[in-house]
């Protein structure tokens, strides 16, 4: 039974970390149970296509937002001022920043079952 549940929760949060750390993510599931399980991935995960659609939008790329919506505060702050690295950090950050807010949502998620 709780095979299938923390199946089921895999299936539905999966998009959200980096593939690496899904067999982590599924042992500790397992050893939480099904209500504690259902509170660790209750957190407020970004969403790393929206990260992406931030960092295509133009202007948004170059001004950080993308950066700010995962959390990165600093890295955000310097892609403002520094307009995106005059475009080319706006560029790199097309192709990192859906594994960054991946990266990021891995780190809430260890973060939430450590209080747990």
């Amino acid at each position: 039974m709780m095979d299938n549940q923390t199946n089921m929760l895999l299936m539905n949060y999966a998009k959200y970390f980096p593939e690496s750390s899904i067999p982590a993510i599924r042992q500790t599931l397992e050893e939480l149970g099904p209500q504690r399980a259902s509170q660790a991935l209750a957190a407020d995960y970004k969403d790393p296509t929206v990260a992406l659609c931030l960092s295509l939008v133009c202007f948004l790329g170059v001004s950080g937002v993308d950066r700010l919506y995962i959390g990165d505060i600093g890295l955000g702050i310097g892609k403002l001022i520094t307009a995106g690295g005059c475009g080319i950090w706006a560029l790199i950050d097309l192709f990192l920043i859906m594994g960054a807010a991946k990266e990021k949502n891995y780190q809430k998620f260890m973060q939430n079952v450590s209080f747990l």
